[in-house]
């Protein structure tokens, strides 16, 4: 008679552990694992969606845990290019099967703070996609700017951020600057100087944290009808650095519904607009500006 198959008749699922560094743990039941595993060749299949060349690919092995399950580990130390990660399990010469998310435990993904470091900050955040499969959201930068929190008012925005994976921070922001760089026409760039924490040296945060405050005005008067989207970056005084503005260090994948924020009236020079900030389908930073809805006239 022949042994049942490894991960059962329908899809397998995989409980996720995520740890501070950025790595995590996937565990799957399996109940058709053997009591002797002999030649194994069972592997947690990586596969990065949207490649137009090669399919790119990562195979972590599964190893038995004792328990009846089977474990795999993705460490920090891994690198893994952005982009969104669906996950498969493999054993033998099977065709690899889609995975379904089981529980998740992320509490160590929520107020991350990552140590002193200068190699890219790695965040990898599963997630179940709208058909129902587990998925990994990653993202490697270096240095990068975490976005904070964001303080609209009717004249601009003010927003607070922490810098990480520099040798200096307190160097590098000095005399730093927020950049505004229009999509649609990149030569536009509009600056607001970056202010320090006060305090920064002594409180722990090692000149790591910092503001800003962008006028509506300035971007508004690029606006001549249709959507403007400027993307917001943290630059040096001499340019020779710079980071994208990003929320990534908390457990939630897609924060672009989540975190949403209420448009300010402008008076464009072409038209009532309105402006504000929100979160791009890859969690970063960008300002929007509009024509104002005619109610809201």
């Amino acid at each position: 008679m022949s042994a049942p198959p490894l991960f059962g008749a329908g899809d397998p699922s995989a409980d996720c552990i995520a740890d501070s560094a950025g790595g995590l743990t996937f565990d799957l039941d399996a109940p058709g694992l053997p009591d002797t595993t002999g030649d194994w060749s069972a592997a947690l299949v990586l596969r990065r969606r949207g490649s137009e060349e090669e399919t790119e690919e990562v195979r972590l092995p599964l190893a038995p845990d004792g328990n009846g399950r089977l474990r795999a580990v993705l460490p920090s130390t891994v690198a893994l290019p952005e982009g969104r990660w669906d996950v498969y399990a493999a054993s033998a010469d099977a065709e690899p099967r889609r995975l379904v998310p089981g529980l998740a435990d992320l509490r160590s993904l929520v107020d991350r703070r990552p140590g002193p470091s200068t190699s890219p900050l790695a965040v990898r955040i599963p997630y179940a996609t709208k058909h129902g499969n587990l998925s990994l959201r990653s993202w490697l930068r270096g240095p990068h700017a975490e976005a904070g929190d964001l303080l609209l008012s009717p004249t601009g925005l003010t927003g607070h951020g922490r810098l990480y994976r520099v040798q200096d921070p307190a160097a590098w922001l000095s005399g730093a600057v927020v950049e505004a760089r229009l999509r649609r026409d990149p030569s536009v760039v509009r600056t607001a100087p970056v202010t320090a924490a006060e305090g920064a040296a002594t409180d722990g945060t090692d000149g790591q944290d910092f503001s800003f405050t962008l006028r509506w005005a300035e971007l508004a008067g690029e606006w001549h009808g249709g959507l403007d989207v400027w993307d917001l970056w943290l630059r040096t005084a001499d340019g020779t650095g710079s980071a994208r503005m990003a929320r990534l260090l908390d457990d939630i994948a897609d924060k672009k519904q989540i975190f949403t924020y209420p448009a300010k009236d402008v008076d464009a020079a072409y038209a009532p607009a309105q402006a504000g900030p929100y979160y791009t389908a890859d969690n970063d930073l960008a300002i929007r500006v509009d024509e104002r809805p005619p109610a809201a006239r």
